[in-house]
């Protein structure tokens, strides 16, 4: 059972969703399933597997329910975590736990920084922090590689750029820079241009997210307890790699969970993950 709820602001409104028992009758606080730019119906299998306990998902604004209505269009982590933090007073039920992926996990990780008496344990699963790589200044030309194949030929090429990027194990040498562009075919994408460029992904949106800079005064001030997790299949590529160096800014080794980025989806966006045993992973961490 689930019920929707949306907070009007003046500049967007915020749709987000609250699975299982009411928040004063479970037995532990609401847990906050946060990504982007995935929304809500992202998190469907990995919310089947906490049925005994709150759970909230939410489309962060922009986003799938959530309809902005300041005229624009970054995804700025600050500006996330102003509307996490007003679901979490929307809720009444005090400290939560959250579990954020990939851009999520960069908004949670801004919220802890602005609000943290707001989240009692926080999952950041393999925020893409560019600037934590030993490589930044090549990742960051590897994206932008990505934005410019999708610019010129559309969705197909940029993401298959994208894939051929966030697969590429370890730095990105000039190896990687000397490699053709990737064919969006070999991945399953559609070759022609749609002539849309307005994907939430492969656009100078994202640069907020992945330029985020962490506060690690703030977050090692904060009485949350922050656990930087890394799926055991994407150790050695981007996403890995970054939870890595997030985890060393931190002060922490990055926590293994099973399968990769997408290690809690069922399959449902064609990259299924291994969901079941994500979940009991996830409850033994934030159990633990």
């Amino acid at each position: 059972m689930s019920t929707t709820y949306t907070l009007e602001t003046p500049e967007a409104d915020i749709v987000y969703d609250v699975h299982g028992p009411a928040p004063d009758e479970s037995p532990r606080p609401p847990l906050l399933m946060i990504g982007q730019p995935m929304t809500a119906e992202g998190f469907g299998a990995l919310a089947s597997h906490f049925a005994d306990r709150t759970v909230v998902t939410y489309d962060p604004r922009g986003l799938g329910r959530s309809v902005r209505k300041d005229g624009r269009e970054d995804h700025v982590p600050a500006v996330q975590a102003e509307d996490i933090h007003a679901v979490v007073q929307a809720l009444g039920a005090g400290a939560v736990e959250v579990f954020g992926s990939s851009g999520g996990a960069v908004a949670a990780l801004a919220l802890v920084t602005a609000h943290p008496g707001d989240v009692r344990t926080l999952v950041a699963h393999e925020p893409p922090l560019v600037r934590t790589l030993p490589d930044a200044a090549a990742a960051e030309r590897a994206w932008q590689a990505v934005r410019d194949a999708y610019q010129a030929k559309g969705f197909g090429a940029g993401m298959a750029a994208f894939f051929a990027m966030t697969s590429w194990p370890g730095e990105f040498t000039d190896a990687y820079f000397a490699l053709p562009p990737a064919d969006p075919a070999q991945f399953g994408l559609p070759t022609d241009d749609d002539g849309r460029r307005n994907d939430p992904l492969l656009t100078d949106r994202t640069l907020p997210v992945t330029t985020y800079r962490l506060d690690v005064e703030a977050l090692a001030a904060a009485p949350t307890r922050i656990v930087i997790a890394v799926g055991e299949e994407s150790r050695e590529v981007f996403t890995g790699r970054a939870a890595v160096g997030t985890a060393a800014l931190l002060g922490q080794e990055a926590t293994v969970f099973p399968s990769h980025h997408g290690g809690f989806l069922s399959g449902e966006f064609g990259y299924a993950g291994q969901p079941e045993a994500f979940a009991k992973k996830l409850r033994e961490v934030l159990e633990g």
